[in-house]
């Protein structure tokens, strides 16, 4: 006997219209759908008139369910796993299912379609000749902290995903690692009703978000551009020096501009470099 194949399956983010011909055929062709959350494929299914079997398959299950699936992809059915929305692995569960499936030499076929990072991207008018994707940030502020700041000299266009409880804190400590100047987007819930894509440095964002609760609510996408200059580029002693005496009468963000305007070194550099004189 044949051994059955893991189809894994994009479906809509918001706009239920936002699904290839391909995914509908798959999805009603194979034996079992593992999904996300029963709760927001069925009324996917229901819609296009798919009766194929749901089973849950998520964070918190899916080591228990791995080798159930994997038996019956080893006993000839096949199966389609699907996410909440947009395209399964990408920040949703997975990834364990598929990479013990190739390991075992089982087939992975991809159904292409809808992704919040993708449609976010060629969107913000940020670079995209090369981005990284990094996923949520650490919901701890000393983590996020630390972790923000290991991505501070990264020169790609950053790109992560953020919840509506903590979008105002992690674009802010972004705006503390990255400096205040450094350009953003957020967008937010893509393809759906309420889409809003916002454009700006980042303390503008922080101070729009703050200012519009509306802004706060649903699902993020929060883009940043790289870092203009090479990781190890170093502030000049005298430099460091004037931060050190501007540090000591003005606030860090004057401190900031004033020194940038007097060396012509760019905000983003000093502004690191006043954030290790003010934790010393």
């Amino acid at each position: 006997m044949s051994k059955g194949v893991l189809y894994v399956v994009a479906t809509p983010i918001g706009n239920i219209e936002d699904i290839s011909q391909r995914a509908l055929d798959t999805l009603q062709q194979v034996d079992l759908i593992a999904a996300e959350d029963t709760r927001h494929t069925r009324p996917l299914l229901k819609h296009y008139g798919i009766n194929t079997p749901l089973r849950a398959f998520h964070q918190y299950n899916e080591h228990a369910q791995l080798e159930q699936l994997l038996q019956t992809i080893d006993g000839g059915q096949s199966i389609a796993l699907v996410s909440d929305a947009g395209t399964p692995l990408i920040s949703d569960p997975g990834f364990p299912l598929v990479r013990e499936l190739i390991q075992r030499g089982g087939r992975v076929v991809p159904i292409p379609g809808a992704s919040a990072l993708t449609c976010a991207l060629c969107a913000s008018g940020l670079p995209t000749d090369r981005f990284l994707f990094v996923g949520f940030p650490p919901r701890q502020a000393g983590q996020r902290r630390s972790w923000l700041q290991t991505l501070a000299d990264e020169v790609s266009t950053l790109v992560f995903y953020e919840s509506s409880h903590r979008v105002v804190e992690s674009l802010t400590a972004m705006a503390e690692a990255f400096g205040p100047e450094r350009e953003g987007v957020i967008a937010r819930e893509m393809t759906k009703l309420h889409e809003t894509i916002l454009r700006g440095s980042l303390d503008r964002l922080v101070e729009q978000l703050q200012q519009d609760s509306d802004q706060r609510r649903g699902e993020f996408v929060i883009l940043i551009k790289g870092a203009d200059n090479p990781s190890g580029e170093q502030v000049e002693v005298d430099v460091e020096h004037m931060l050190i005496t501007l540090l000591a009468e003005l606030p860090l963000k004057q401190a900031v501009a004033l020194a940038s305007r007097v060396s012509g070194i760019k905000k983003n550099i000093l502004y690191k470099q006043a954030l290790k004189i003010s934790g010393d």
